[in-house]
This record gives structure tokens, sequence and C-alpha cells, in this order.
């Protein structure tokens, strides 16, 4: 709303008085949903939100309600299937025309000014003239929408467990959706599914199968080389809008570059491959120098546009670029830059085809010489670049995106063994413990301006009761564990349907909006639902909760149509059925030094162990009578039967890999 605020439109938020108005003098509603850093809202707003004959027809025929996605996506779900059900297709900003109670009529996405008057006044005079055939229009849709959520069936005659062959075929039918040559999903526009990308490690990791590294490593790889990644501050575009990762649509936001640190981090653990560790470092240094705020959490985004347009805070024409990075003559060639522009005419995206130690090999060149000289010519860029006007950052902090930041620093940390990663991921932790969390186990979504607004929806409380446990198994600090425990059970008090054995995105009670929606597909972020289910696995284990590990496995069979059919969109619902199709190792650390050995053990690649334990005794089931006096032991154990215990690291670790 406050980008909006100058705007001649009579824009609402969404809430009572909009609706109770839109009752009462009978206008349809009319709802443009967007984001802040959000290239083609900020396009329409431009052309015909600022405009005042576009206004005034907009608000003489409609309430008008603008809705931030981010802060609320329980409405953007609802009317983004809406559009998708009339299109095929959604996108943002998001337009939808509905009843003055809220049902949907039509959606569609960004619009041109001549045709969105055009729409307005097609709208306006069929809500007028037709009435009855609108009225039937959005019942329909309505009933659409809520039929998305009742498609899931209760697992009755379903099988009990997942098996090896199911696994195996999760693997093939998403490898026949490879781009091979080019890494991630065929297509274009290309987004990074850092889900696709953990189930081929995973699947890797269980099966030795080569297919799936190399593709996982042509994904990275090729990221790590191309446009979407900025080659001179680090982090990545929200996607390329080619198939070949090079031309990004430039907004970076937060979860996207929080689940790739942790991507890049596991990938580091199973490769060693020093790109990877490269791009964690600098994606790291990205968020902390353009969105850590000042309270021990992180900013949602950085826009795509700046003030002269999108995209040109990153870009380069060739003459600048040689006049600051140096005479080098192979500095050009290596970042494809050319008079003519790889992007715009004259104007250069900074895209490498290969490493540096390869491009120097193919001009033999010294690898160091060369790679000296370029990060010299980097930072002479980057110092160039940031006196040019910067593009803004949408400065809302959300309960799920800082999880999923401390999520990455807890991944980055096992990877690379940096303690000020952990102290990083603590400092989010005591953030959302001490702004966002309630005493009875509730969450809060959104803290801008200084103000704590919009009650958690149910990935705040997933990725929140994730990323503690995440916590919890890098420090044992059982106080992290405490609060997971704590905020699964609100959750399931407040969120769950029986009806489905599923978790409905906005409380049970919720009667405010149209439909209650079950969120079940793995976007470029899992669905709310994954990772619950991944919560009470994890949790149930730990706590030997055997009724938490029978619902995740219920909520992945109820969803099992869903991920056998469409499995790339379902992906991190096929890494929980590789847990339960290989099982996992609760792997036990008791002793003085269990911190230290826990770290140890976990700069491994270990997709399939429970970590527990601490340096004194603890009242969890698994730890029970497993504390040896001037000792630190180590239990490997599967379904609570432990082998021999060990204290080396490699005794233990020769234990996981030989299945026991």
């Amino acid at each position: 709303m406050q980008q909006h605020a100058d705007n001649p439109v009579d824009w609402y938020e969404w809430g009572d008085e909009a609706i109770a108005n839109a009752i009462k003098v009978n206008k349809p509603l009319l709802i443009s949903i967007g984001y802040a850093s959000c290239h083609w809202c900020h396009e329409m707003e431009k052309e015909s939100f600022m405009d005042t004959a576009v206004a005034r027809l907009m608000n003489e025929n409609f309430i008008c309600i603008k809705v931030d996605r981010e802060e609320r996506p329980d409405i953007d779900n609802i009317y983004m299937s809406a559009c998708r059900l009339i299109s095929g297709s959604g996108g943002w900003p998001l337009n939808a025309f509905a009843l003055p109670d809220g049902k949907p009529f039509f959606a569609g996405t960004y619009y041109s000014k001549n045709s969105w008057k055009n729409l307005l006044i097609d709208i306006s005079k069929a809500y007028k003239e037709k009435h009855d055939l609108v009225i039937k229009q959005a019942d329909a849709l309505t009933r659409g929408i809520a039929d998305e959520t009742l498609s899931f069936n209760k697992t009755d005659g379903m099988p009990l467990s997942v098996s090896n062959q199911d696994y195996q075929k999760m693997f093939d039918s998403i490898y026949l959706k490879l781009d091979t040559v080019n890494g991630g999903l065929k297509g274009a526009p290309k987004f990074p599914m850092p889900v696709v990308t953990e189930f081929l490690l995973q699947y890797h990791y269980h099966t030795g199968n080569t297919q799936a590294i190399d593709a996982a490593s042509t994904t990275l790889t090729k990221m790590a080389l191309g446009g979407i990644y900025d080659q001179l501050g680090g982090g990545f575009a929200r996607y390329s809008t080619d198939g070949e990762w090079h031309i990004p649509h430039f907004e970076k936001m937060l979860y996207d570059n929080a689940q790739l640190i942790s991507l890049y981090a596991h990938a580091f653990q199973v490769t060693q491959n020093g790109l990877y560790k490269k791009v964690i470092t600098e994606t790291i240094s990205f968020i902390e120098k353009e969105l850590a705020s000042p309270y021990g959490s992180y900013y949602s985004s950085v826009n795509a546009d700046t003030e002269n347009a999108e995209g040109e805070f990153y870009t380069w024409t060739e003459n600048d670029f040689k006049r600051i990075a140096g005479d080098d003559i192979l500095l050009a060639e290596y970042f494809n830059v050319t008079s003519a522009g790889n992007w715009k005419k004259g104007n250069n995206i900074l895209t490498a085809t290969c490493t540096p130690e390869e491009f120097a090999i193919s001009k033999s060149r010294l690898a160091d010489e060369f790679i000296s000289i370029l990060n010299k010519a980097k930072d002479k860029l980057l110092t160039e670049r940031n006196r040019r006007i910067k593009p803004t950052t949408d400065k809302k902090l959300l309960t799920a995106w800082n999880a999923i930041m401390l999520k990455g620093y807890t991944d980055a940390y096992s990877a690379l063994g940096e303690q000020d990663y952990l102290t990083k991921a603590l400092t989010i932790a005591e953030y959302l413990e001490k702004n966002m969390l309630n005493s009875n186990g509730s969450l809060k979504r959104v803290f801008k301006d200084k103000k704590i607004t919009v009650d958690g929806f149910l990935d705040d409380y997933a990725w929140t009761a994730y990323a503690f446990i995440k916590l919890y198994q890098v420090s044992f600090d059982k106080h992290w564990l405490g609060l997971a425990k704590q905020i699964t059970e609100y959750a399931f008090k407040n969120f769950y349907d029986k009806n489905t054995d599923l978790f409905y995105y906005t409380p049970a009670n919720e009667t405010k909006l149209i439909v209650k929606k079950i969120e079940t597909a793995d976007d470029v972020i899992p669905s709310s639902n994954t990772i619950m289910a991944w919560v009470l696995y994890t949790l149930g284990i730990i706590y030997d909760k055997s009724d938490y590990i029978d619902l995740s496995r219920t909520m992945l069979l109820v969803v099992s149509e869903k991920w056998k059919m469409f499995p790339a969109f379902h992906a991190a619902w096929c890494s929980l059925a590789g847990l339960f199709s290989y099982g996992t190792y609760e792997v036990v650390v008791m002793g003085k030094d269990a911190v230290a050995k826990n770290k140890s053990i976990q700069r491994k690649y270990l997709p399939d162990c429970i970590m527990i334990g601490g340096t004194n005794k603890e009242n969890l089931p698994l730890l029970e009578n497993k504390l040896v006096e001037n000792r630190t032991m180590i239990y490997v154990c599967k379904n609570k039967i432990c082998k021999k215990p060990v204290e080396e690291v490699d005794e233990a670790l020769t234990q996981i890999r030989n299945k026991l």
C-alpha cells in the first residue's frame, strides 16, 4: 500500500471495510495483487494506476483493493487459482474482479493501459447488465477453487509404505524433464528449483546413480556461471528469461537465495567443488550487505528496477567495462562483453561459459595469475557499480522467509564450518522468538515499519519449526527443539484438517475467505504441507512420537497421486518418500565433546541422518543411558537399534556408509 499511496486510485486494504463498502454500494471488487520487487507491477502502476483517467474509471465502477502477495499469500492463493482456472496460467501483477462478497468472476495479469481501460469498461458493463451471468460465473469459479482442496482423499485402502520402486519411478520421471545440457528443468523462463536439485542429490546418495549427480552438478555450475548469478556482488536473481540462465529477471528474493545457500552447501559436501563454496560465501555476503536489517533478521527482496530502467544497475557497455576493469583483453572475453551487447543494444550482462581456471588453461595463461587479475577487475567494477542509483529494497520482514534463511545459515555452517554462520543463525532464531512467536506457540507473519502485523500462515509455522529443529541439530541446544515442538503442536490444533489429514494454509476456523486452501505443490519454495510433514517426521523420531511419524506418512500417501503424476512439481514430497523408503539413522552424540564431534560428522552430506545429543544427561527418549562419564560416544542407530558405540567420527561415518 505504501508504494501506491500517491496513486489517484482510491485503494483499500483487504479487510472488512472494503467488503462492507462494496456490499453497501453494490460495486464489484477489483483486487490488484503484486509485490515490491515485481517489474510488471511497477509498469502497470506507471501506465495505468498513476493515470487520472484510468483511476477515475476504477474509482467510479469498483471498490479497489491493493494486496501485497508476500504479506497476504492466503488471498493471493485464492485469486491466483481463479486466474489459472480461467486462462491456464498466472503471474503478477494479478488483477481479479469479484462480487462484493469476494467470489471472483474474472482474473488476469498485466494489461497495457488501453487494454486495461477496455477491460474495466467491459467488466463494469457486464456486472450491471448481465448480473445473473456474472453471479453464475463467480459461483462456478469458487466451486472450482474449492474442488482443488476437495481432491485429496483419505488413505483408506492405500499401501502403508513407499517402496524403492516408487522412488526409482520418481527419479525416472523427473530426469525426463531435466535440461541435461544447461541444467534445471527444460524450457524457458527458467527458475531455480532448489527442491528438484535437492532430490537429485538425495537420490544419488541413496542409489549411487551418476546421472543424478551429473544433472545436479550441471544445474549448479551453469547457474553459478550464468547471468542469473550476480558475477560481481553475489546472489541470484529470481529467474532467467531464457533457457541458458543468461538473461535474468533482475529482482533478488530472500527465499531464493536462502534456499540456494542450503543447496550449494549440500552440493559442496558431496563434491568439494570450490565454485560451490565461492557461491555460498558470495551469496551470504550479498545478503549481509543488501538485505540485513537492524533487528537481526533479513528484508524480503531487492527490486529489479531503478529510476532508469529494469536491470540498468547491473549491466555494462563494452567501453565502460574496459575503462574500469583494465586493459587485459581476456577480461571482456571471459565475461562475454561485446560492443554490440549480449542483452539490450550495447548493454552486457556479465556471464561466463566456464570457470576462471578452465578459461585460463584454454588461453594458455597461469590460472593463479588470471584469477588475480579477474578479482581485481571485479572489485573495480563493483566499486563503480555501487556509485550508481541502487535498486530499492523491500524492507518488510517475513517470518517464513527468515526461517528459510536461518536454515540456510545452519547448512552453510555444517558444510564450511564457519562459526560466524552459526552465530548468524542464532541471531535470526532469537529475532523470531522475541518478535514473532507468542507464548502459546502462535506466530505473526510481518514485521514492517516497527509494527508486527498479520497472523502467521502454515508456511510460517512449518518453516520456523523446521529451522529451529535444524538449529538444534547443529548446536544441541534443546531450547530450540522445545520451541519447534510447541509451534508444531499449535499448528496441529489450529490448521489440521481431519477430513484430508493435511493442513489448511490458514487456520481451520478461518471464515473471512471464500475458500480455505490446502497447499501441496512444491514450486520454487516447497509447499507448507511438505515442510510440515518433514517437521512431524523429524520430531517423531527425536521424541519417539509414533503418531507424528504416522501422520507424516499419511500426508505423503494422501498426496501420492500428485507426486506420482507430477514429481518435478512435488520434489520435496519425493525426497520425503526417500526417507520412508530407505529409512533414517538416529545418530546420537553424547559427552563433553559432543558439539565438536557433531560438527565433524555434519561436514558430510548425510540426508538420512537425524542428529541428537548433548554434553549432559537429557530427557529425550533416544538419549537414555547413553552418557558415559569422561567419554564422548557416538551411537549410530536405526529404528532405535544401535550399532556398537564408537568414539571416533570416522568410525561412525563408516557405520552410516555401510548402511548398518
